[in-house]
């Protein structure tokens, strides 16, 4: 009776593990949708596709020179846009402190241009200009305020990287002979201020679309490049690479797509692990253009939707956003302090606090 007792037993609490497995399942692939979102539409529904943020500062950044920012962690927005006679479309940002930040600028030759501000965005110089009429600006990244890196198209068969030693006033052209020449069709997007980003230890990472998905690498701050081909959608001209993005081990992630096919279902996510790229099970949920990580919390937006991992990138699942806007996904977005900051189409900016303070 006993040896019977313990097999019902065992039976019962193996059936009770498994039907817990079996919940824990389903809820995991169930849409997520915590903690609240906090939204805002910024006065005149720009599109906006650079953003930055430090602690509570936060920067967006869009068309017709928009730069709008908050002081309060998202909960108050002032217009800090800049007054010139040239008019683009600020791509990317980037931040130094509450006040001081550079703006890049995109557009064919003189329209490409950076400008900066050390007073909040209540003032801001012209401190460079493309001089180049081939020239585009994609990106632009800092290790410090006085150290940086420009990407912009290609130029002689070579993509233009530039740096910077002082702020950003001077750029050097690194040489092409220390650049991979670019593949058949390979293109790079001023997508959301991610194509090119640095790491520690002079690390730094480019990526590139088109029918040639790549990323090209630097190991001594920008001087030297070398290129690894990734396993992203790359079945036409405007597929590939549109950001990168790095989890809190330093692993390296590159998403993307194709803007003509936001929705389509095909490979959006790689990482790189012991030296080898491999694709990312995300879901798969269509174009995503930018990523960012706090502990072991990511999340990956684009458009039409957001994708949110807890185990450092590893495993995916829907993030919902609780908005009524149809596409419920974003153009670009930054991380700092456990939050999240989120900016899109038509002046949409959001923001997701997982601190515990």
């Amino acid at each position: 009776m006993l040896k019977v007792s313990l097999l019902r037993k065992s039976k019962i609490l193996v059936f009770s593990l498994l039907s817990l497995c079996i919940s824990f399942i389903a809820v995991a692939k169930q849409t997520v949708s915590i903690p609240q979102w906090q939204h805002t539409s910024i006065t005149g529904e720009p599109s906006l596709r650079g953003s930055a943020m430090i602690a509570d500062s936060l920067w967006v950044t869009g068309i017709d020179n928009s730069v709008f920012v908050s002081q309060d962690g998202g909960l108050t927005w002032s217009n800090k846009s800049v007054v010139h006679s040239l008019i683009t479309d600020f791509r990317d940002i980037a931040l130094f402190d509450s006040q001081t930040a550079i703006v890049m600028g995109v557009g064919s030759g003189q329209q490409s241009v950076l400008f900066k501000t050390q007073d909040g965005g209540n003032t801001w110089q012209l401190i460079y200009q493309n001089t180049d009429k081939q020239g585009f600006f994609d990106s632009i990244a800092f290790w410090d305020e006085a150290k940086g890196l420009l990407l912009g198209d290609p130029v002689d068969g070579y993509y233009v990287v530039k740096k910077t030693l002082d702020g950003g006033k001077t750029w050097r052209r690194i040489s092409q002979d220390n650049l991979p020449v670019i593949l058949d069709k390979e293109a790079a997007f001023a997508a959301s201020g991610n194509t090119l980003i640095v790491g520690k230890n002079g690390n730094a990472w480019i990526t590139t679309g088109g029918f040639a998905a790549s990323v090209y690498e630097s190991d001594d701050f920008g001087e030297t490049w070398q290129r690894m081909s990734v396993p992203l959608y790359q079945q036409t001209q405007t597929a590939g690479g549109y950001g990168l993005a790095l989890n809190h081990h330093s692993q390296l992630f590159v998403l993307g797509g194709d803007y003509q096919q936001r929705r389509a279902k095909y490979p959006n996510m790689a990482t790189k692990i012991a030296g080898k790229w491999q694709k990312v099970n995300s879901g798969e949920h269509g174009l995503r253009t930018a990523m960012a990580c706090q502990g072991a919390i990511c999340i990956a937006t684009g458009k039409t939707g957001n994708d949110i991992s807890f185990d450092h990138g590893l495993t995916w699942q829907k993030l919902s956003n609780n908005t009524k806007v149809e596409d419920k996904g974003f153009y670009t977005l930054a991380a700092d302090d456990d939050k999240f900051l989120f900016a899109g189409a038509k002046g949409q900016v959001a923001v997701l606090n997982f601190s515990t303070k």
